[in-house]
């Protein structure tokens, strides 16, 4: 089951590396939204960052499971790490572009909170 993190972790790094690019068209502009220290400004740099810090983690879940042979925890586990890769850069993205929307980022971090206690949990057990 952790092929779809796999998948995942390589489609958010593409998506990473897809929005820096677009991001860097603009960064030279010292007043692009709001200029450097601007809140929307730091919440695109985070979302962006963000795909990669996920991608990472889902690659490591993969890895552990796949190479280190350690027990899986149920397969929602593998898809709720999946679904953070692709919540917390959009959260931040929303926060961004409404400020209210910060307080959506409870739920990314709630799915990676679940998947990283699910798995060390099911090894202790182990």
């Amino acid at each position: 089951m952790t092929g779809i993190n796999a998948v995942v972790a390589w489609i958010a790094i593409a998506a990473g590396i897809t929005v820096g690019a677009a991001n860097g068209l603009f960064f030279h502009n010292d007043r692009w939204l709001g200029g450097y220290a601007s809140w929307p400004r730091r919440m695109l740099r985070l979302g962006h960052i963000s795909f990669f810090g996920l991608a990472l983690i889902n690659l490591c879940y993969a890895v552990t499971i796949d190479q280190l042979h350690w027990p899986a925890p149920p397969p929602a586990v593998a898809w709720t790490l999946a679904a953070a890769a692709l919540l917390m850069p959009a959260t931040c993205f929303l926060a961004a572009w409404r400020k209210p929307l910060r307080h959506l980022i409870a739920l990314p971090v709630s799915c990676v909170f679940i998947a990283v206690f699910s798995l060390l949990l099911r090894k202790a057990l182990s």
